[in-house]
C-alpha cells in the first residue's frame, strides 16, 4: 500500500509551486529545491509520458529520453490506471497553445 501523501509537509510545498508565477521563477525554486538529478529525472518522466500519448514506441522514447523501458513502463502505468494528473496537464498545456495560435 502507498504512503498518504496528503501531508501538513507536501500541502506547503504545493502552495510553495502555486505561488510561482513564470519560468523563471520556476527555475530559481526548483534549482534550489532538487539536486539536478531530480530535476532531469522529472523531466524526463513528463517527456516520456508526452510521447507515449503521442503513439511513440518504447525504443523511441528510449532513444530520445534516454529513459530506461523500466521507467517508461511506470509512467505508461500511471497514464492507464493513475490519477490522471498528466492528462490534466496536457490538456491544459493544449488549451493555452489553442489560445496562441
Amino acid at each position: 500500500m502507498s504512503k498518504d501523501i496528503h501531508t501538513d509537509a507536501v500541502n506547503h510545498l504545493f502552495e510553495a509551486i502555486l505561488c510561482l508565477q513564470n519560468k523563471e521563477e520556476c527555475y530559481t525554486f526548483f534549482e534550489d529545491i532538487c539536486t539536478v538529478n531530480e530535476l532531469l529525472a522529472f523531466s524526463q518522466r513528463f517527456e516520456v509520458a508526452y510521447m507515449l500519448r503521442e503513439q511513440k514506441t518504447y525504443l523511441d522514447i528510449a532513444e530520445k529520453t534516454g529513459a530506461s523501458t523500466a521507467t517508461i513502463s511506470r509512467v505508461n502505468r500511471s497514464l492507464n490506471y493513475g490519477n490522471d494528473g498528466y492528462d490534466l496537464v496536457f490538456s491544459r498545456i493544449e488549451k493555452n497553445e489553442n489560445k496562441t495560435t
